[in-house]
């Protein structure tokens, strides 16, 4: 009871909180985007600027594996596409940008 009329007075007694204005709320803001900086954009463009260098240094006989899982070995290259020797005699043409990394095993 006696929380409830406290509340009650404090409404009718007109105390307000003053609200915070957009200048109040700007250091928050530049902090929020320096993190998302540093844990997000900074981390993706690094990795994305690694991968396009491991692309552009494929040469003809590398091993890759492609981002929907197939090993091959590079028999062809163009500016835009890459054909894959899957098996003997069984060639596949993808994007270059679709090979995910260099695969290091085996081929049987």
């Amino acid at each position: 009871m006696l929380f409830t009329s406290t509340v009650a007075h404090a409404e009718s007694s007109g105390a307000k909180s003053p609200q915070p204005g957009f200048m109040d709320m700007m250091p928050m803001f530049v902090m929020l985007i320096f993190i998302m900086y540093f844990l997000v954009i900074r981390p993706q463009s690094k990795k994305m600027k690694a991968h396009q260098s491991f692309v552009t240094a494929l040469k003809k006989g590398d091993s890759v594996l492609t981002t929907g899982g197939i090993l091959g070995t590079i028999a062809g290259l163009t500016d835009q596409y890459i054909t894959l020797e899957v098996n003997d005699g069984f060639k596949l043409r993808v994007l270059r940008t679709h090979i995910a990394s260099s695969s290091k095993e085996e081929q049987k």
